[in-house]
This record gives structure tokens, C-alpha cells and sequence, in this order.
């Protein structure tokens, strides 16, 4: 039987409402309730209303005292304080974490910032050891996760591992690929690399990669001169002195010497020992990638001094765009305000890459809210402009676009821009090759700007150096012959050996040409000139053998 609901207000008649059936009163609080978690549950994780606002949250892990991070966050702040000023509907806000340099570190980060300030996306993690224990942590929360690293050989199964990683980097295989063009067109044969090694091993595929790269050019890996986290010694610089002088008590003839991967401060006590130490001078070379490259920017110029000479790879964007140089004066009027400590104020390549992955972000809210039935993820997986670092244009969550480089020259207070190297092509003058083959292919192979080597050097250096305590070169030489201005062997009233000629004087004109010490020893031989050549093919050395 219904029952009629009766409210009194005081001395007012009273009122009496339509009868409600509890059958009906329990579908409706169930209704009710269904549609208010459905609201709630819909809301994208991070995202809140605040004054009719929408707030995304958005996570960044970088080494907060490091140049580089302090570089990232800046451009980050300026590229969300830009949307925000635009956005009256739409706001971003910024929770930073301090990776430490850490892989571990950073992977506690990325669970805090989910689990704590309930981001949408994280960004940064410069270094792939970094990024691959993030990615992990996004897949597992289902959070998108934007890196500015990449692996240097992206394993086969990458994207069914980190099914929510986007990588705005590219990997290795390009700039080790314009080193070993470098080699090729000098023509040296062996080189030696030098690399910091991380605590999780990342430079295992760079390794890998240079090995083959320069098996297709002729040349070889001779040493590898690694060197511990600068984090893990107390004496860097007796650190490095000591590894440097394996090369010598290993009687190591490279002096090319190829930096993969150093941090800034290791970077510092390399080139500064190695200069004290001899090795940045005549007939020795230095090529640096672009993670150690990118440091000329904001090193002083008594590091600069060490390093000159040196080669460089550097990731290639145009600075003269209006976007750019607004961007420029933006960043330096905040660096200045919050780091006056760093004394260099211009923002570097890292910058840029962190200024983009913003507007990553934004474009794919913006297709998101107005286009595209697609999820957040999905809008950010893919995505095509033109940034401030360059071209972006990620597909699968990865960059489709092969990188332009530019190689530079260490010399005076910074360093001079040198060509090119485009992946399709080769070295040239221009960034754009012209498609109607204006430039000649076969210069592709060789740099086109003179080059200031170490120690000034006016020719291309060698690149290897003969260790002073090797054994000699057995040179015969025939003692008895008819033709003495050729060669001729003679005794001195000391009774010690004299050699003269044509034949060696011009191996003594020879020697000096070569500019470095060539141990030698004369032995006169006295048998057949036939019986001289076949010692000389079967290296005998014996002194029996010879007079």
C-alpha cells in the first residue's frame, strides 16, 4: 500500500506530495549514484576543475643542479606560462622531481608524481637508462611518458614493451655514422673511444654501433678508455691521468681519440689532464658527439683552451626565426633572474628539446577537446610541427625525421661552425641539399671548410703517434756494392759504422717528413742483394744473419 510524505512549516497548512513508491525511490539513488562516478571516472587522470577551469598536471623528471636540467625547466615554465596566458579555459601546472642522475631516483619520482600530484604525462629523463625504468612505471599506470632520450639501438620489441613511451630524440645511429665519415676522409685506421661509464651501461650500443660503422670505412676500435661515474670517485683528476697513461705503458699508437658520453664535470678533468699530459696537441685528434658537444655552450673559455681543436657533432636548428629569438629573450631574462650564479645565460639545444615537449603536449589536448575522438594518448603518439629544436614529427612514438647535424670546430672562445652532414648525402655548405644535384656528390665524402686541429697544426694530423720505447726498425743494408753514391758503408777511426748515399739520404729526409720518432737501427749485410731481400721478406732479425 503507497504511503503519502507530509512536511509541516510551523502554523502553515500543511502540504501534501505526490506519492513515491520505495521501489522506485531505491532506482532512482541508484541511478543517481551510477551517473555520478560515471562523471567522475570520465574526468582524464590529472585533470581537476578549478573556477571552471581545467587543470592538467603534468610531471617532469630532470637533474634539477645540472646545468642541462636548470637549462629544461626554465624553457618548460616559459612554454606553460605562454599556454596559460592564451588558455582561459584550459590551464597546465608543473611538478618537478630531482632524477639525481639516477635511473633508481628517477623511477621513485615518476611513482610520486603519479601517485601524489596525479599527473597526466612526464616529461624529461636525459639519459635512456633513466627513461626505460620511467617508461615502466607509465605503462603500469597507464600515464604517457615523453623522453628526451632515446636508446642508441631501439630493441625490436620497444613498443610492445613501453606501450605509453614517446621518444623526441633521436638515437645513435646517424652521428656515428657522420663520425666514421669524419675517419673515412682523413683516412685513419684505428681510433680510440672514450666514454664515462654510467652505472647501467648505456654505452654498450654506441659501442656497437661505432664498431660497425667504422668496419664499413676501413677502420678499427683500438682502445677503449673508460672512465667511472663521476659521481663514484673522490679524485677525478688522478683518475683520469691514470687511464691516460695506459695508453702509454700499453704502447696505444691511435691518437684519435672519439668521446661517446662524459658528464660535464668528468668532460673537464678529461681534456684538461689530456692537455698537461700531452695529448691534445700535434698529429692528435678529438671528436666529441653531441651529449658532450652540446656542453661548449656554457663551459668557460679555460675549458674551451683544452679542447681546441677538437671536432664536434652538434644537432643543427635555425636561430634566426622570430619564435626563437622571442623564445631567447624570455630565457635569458628568467636564467638570469633564478641561476645569476651560471654566468652564461644563452639556452642550449636541451632547452629547446624541453620548450617542444610542451607544445607536444598542448597540441594533443588541443585535437583532444576539438577534432579527434581519440584518447590523449593517442593524440600525443602522434603529432607533426615545427619547434624551436627543429622539426617534430612523431609517428608510433618516435621521430620519423632523420636528425641534421653540424660539425664544429673547437677554437678560440667557443667553437666555428664547420658543414653539414646530412644522412642522405654526405657533408655540405648547405643544410638542404638541392634536389637537382647542385652540389658535387663526390665531395659529399670530405669536409669543405679548413679545419684549426690540435696544436695548431697547418696539415691533417696522422692521428697516431709511434711509441718511443718500441723496438727499433731493422733496416739492411747491402756493404758491399758498386754503386756507392747510392749506398755505401764505410768505418771511422773509432770503428764505428757510417752509412752515406743517395738511398740514405733520403731516408733520412723521409723520416723528417713523417714528424714523429722513428726508431731505427743500420746493420750492414754483406751477402747478395737477393739473399738482403728474402731476410727482409721472412723478418728475420737475428744479428747472426747480418755482418
Amino acid at each position: 500500500m503507497a504511503k503519502t510524505i507530509m512536511i509541516c512549516f510551523e502554523d502553515k497548512a500543511l502540504m501534501s506530495f505526490p506519492i513515491i513508491n520505495f521501489n522506485q525511490l531505491s532506482r532512482f539513488w541508484l541511478l543517481f549514484l551510477v551517473v555520478t562516478s560515471f562523471l567522475v571516472t570520465t574526468l582524464p587522470h590529472g585533470a581537476k576543475e578549478i573556477n571552471d577551469s581545467k587543470v592538467t598536471n603534468i610531471g617532469a623528471i630532470i637533474d634539477v643542479n645540472s646545468r642541462t636540467g636548470k637549462e629544461e625547466k626554465t624553457a618548460m615554465e616559459i612554454a606553460v606560462q605562454k599556454f596559460n596566458n592564451g588558455s582561459p579555459n584550459h590551464k597546465l601546472s608543473l611538478y618537478f622531481q630531482d632524477s639525481r642522475s639516477s635511473p633508481l631516483q628517477a623511477a621513485r619520482a615518476a611513482e610520486k608524481l603519479i601517485e601524489e600530484n596525479e599527473v597526466e604525462v612526464i616529461i624529461g629523463m636525459e639519459r635512456w637508462e633513466e627513461a626505460a625504468l620511467v617508461a615502466d612505471i607509465g605503462s603500469q599506470f597507464k600515464v604517457p611518458v615523453i623522453s628526451f632520450s632515446a636508446p642508441a639501438i631501439t630493441p625490436p620489441l620497444a613498443s610492445s614493451r613501453w606501450p605509453f613511451l614517446i621518444r623526441i630524440a633521436h638515437g645513435d645511429s646517424n652521428q656515428i655514422r657522420c663520425i666514421a665519415s669524419v675517419i673515412q676522409s682523413y683516412n685513419w685506421r684505428r681510433v680510440v673511444t672514450v666514454y664515462e661509464d654510467y652505472t647501467y651501461g648505456g654505452d654498450a650500443g654506441m659501442l656497437a654501433l661505432l664498431t660497425k660503422s667504422l668496419q664499413d670505412v676501413g677502420s678499427e676500435i683500438e682502445y677503449n678508455l673508460v672512465l667511472p661515474p663521476f659521481s663514484f670517485v673522490s679524485d677525478p683528476k688522478d683518475v683520469v691521468r691514470e687511464e691516460l697513461r695506459k695508453l702509454l705503458s700499453e704502447k696505444i699508437q691511435s691518437r684519435v681519440f672519439i668521446v661517446l658520453q662524459s658528464s660535464l664535470p668528468m668532460m673537464i678533468h678529461l681534456f684538461r689532464e689530456a692537455k698537461k699530459m700531452g695529448f691534445v696537441g700535434n698529429d692528435m685528434v678529438w671528436i666529441l658527439t653531441d651529449t658532450v658537444t652540446n656542453f661548449l655552450d656554457i663551459v668557460n673559455t679555460s675549458v674551451i683552451h683544452s679542447m681546441e681543436g677538437a671536432l664536434g657533432i652538434k644537432n643543427y636548428y635555425y636561430d634566426n626565426t622570430s619564435s626563437y629569438q622571442t623564445f631567447l629573450t624570455q630565457f635569458r631574462q628568467k636564467f638570469i633572474s633564478e641561476y645569476p650564479e651560471e654566468g652564461y645565460y644563452e639556452p642550449g639545444f636541451y632547452a629547446l628539446r624541453a620548450h617542444d615537449s610542451i607544445a607536444i603536449i598542448t597540441q594533443a589536448m588541443d585535437r583532444l577537446n576539438t577534432r579527434s575522438p581519440k584518447s590523449f594518448l593517442d593524440n600525443t603518439f602522434t603529432t607533426s610541427f615545427v619547434g624551436l629544436s627543429g622539426e617534430i614529427n612523431v609517428k608510433a612514438g618516435e621521430l620519423l625525421h632523420s636528425p641534421m647535424l653540424r660539425i664544429v670546430n673547437v677554437v678560440g672562445r667557443r667553437y666555428k661552425e664547420l658543414d653539414f652532414w646530412i644522412p642522405e648525402f654526405g657533408f655540405s655548405n648547405q643544410p638542404v641539399v638541392a634536389k637537382d644535384g647542385a652540389e658535387d656528390s663526390t665531395d659529399a665524402i670530405r669536409l669543405k671548410r679548413p679545419v684549426i686541429w690540435p696544436g695548431d697544426l697547418q696539415r691533417n694530423p696522422k692521428g697516431w703517434l709511434m711509441p718511443t720505447d718500441t723496438k727499433r726498425m731493422l733496416i739492411g743494408v747491402p756493404g758491399r756494392t758498386s754503386f756507392e753514391k747510392f749506398v755505401k758503408v764505410s768505418t771511422n777511426a773509432a770503428g764505428k759504422k757510417e752509412y752515406d748515399g743517395f738511398c740514405i739520404e733520403l731516408f733520412h729526409k723521409v723520416r723528417e717528413v713523417l714528424e714523429y720518432d722513428l726508431p731505427y737501427q743500420f746493420k750492414p749485410f754483406n751477402g747478395t742483394y737477393d739473399d738482403l731481400v728474402d731476410l727482409v721478406y721472412n723478418k728475420v732479425r737475428t744479428k747472426s744473419s747480418y755482418v
